[in-house]
């Protein structure tokens, strides 16, 4: 196995670490973060929520990481666009690192003295709130950047043929609905995770998993940038 195939292979793998990380990070938290008192939750919960953060860190990792895995192959088209893949994937894997910290400091809170009795202060109250609406509007900058950086790739992977266009075709559609998902719940026309962004973040999702399947399973084209 030559070193462009282990290279298909290690990016489709890490392209379904970062989706699966990703779903099931929102599986665990979401029924935490959603209940009334979450704080409370947070604490009894306390496992399945630090195992949550956990998978969102894994996420912003392994999302770094496709784009370095990629740059050797994806610099023989552009450098320049290989270079910026890297750059928006790492703003994206920063931005993932601060939205889990945050996260965190929820864990922190539910675990002080203000809890005793099952209770919580205003004060904590008004807190965790904050760091859960910071949380939110930090993981929607992520999901821009994500958004900018896939129609970097994309196009790249269309005029470069290193994978089927239609895969590419599929990927850069989905990657313009991401982003206008994105821009009418940064202008208030909807909410994360409701239906319309749910409908409209599809595409992209489902996308990445074809995406990964066919490089595990064929790897790139190589060819059609060597001609």
């Amino acid at each position: 196995m030559n070193g462009n195939r282990k290279t298909a292979i290690i990016v489709g793998i890490l392209f379904i670490t970062a989706t699966f990380t990703t779903s099931i990070s929102q599986v665990l938290l979401t029924p935490i973060l959603e209940t009334p008192d979450f704080l409370l939750h947070i604490g009894v919960h306390s496992n399945q929520f630090v195992l949550g953060v956990l998978l969102e860190l894994v996420n912003a990792l392994a999302s770094v990481s496709i784009a370095i895995a990629i740059f050797p192959v994806l610099k023989k088209y552009s450098e320049g666009i290989a270079i910026g893949y890297v750059s928006f994937r790492a703003i994206e894997a920063t931005i993932g690192i601060i939205a889990a910290t945050k996260l965190l400091s929820l864990l922190t809170l539910s675990q002080t003295d203000t809890m005793a009795e099952n209770s919580i202060t205003s004060d904590s109250k008004s807190l965790s709130t904050y760091l859960i609406a910071a949380h939110d509007w930090t993981f929607l900058l992520l999901l821009l950047v994500f958004s900018l950086g896939a129609l970097m790739l994309y196009p790249a992977l269309y005029n470069s043929q290193l994978v089927p266009r239609i895969i590419s075709l599929w990927g850069l559609v989905g990657s313009i609905m991401l982003l206008i998902a994105n821009l009418l719940i940064l202008f208030g026309f909807t909410d994360l995770n409701s239906a319309i962004d749910n409908f409209l973040s599809l595409p992209i999702g489902s996308n990445e998993m074809v995406l990964a399947v066919w490089l595990i399973a064929k790897g790139f084209n190589l060819s059609a940038i060597d001609h």
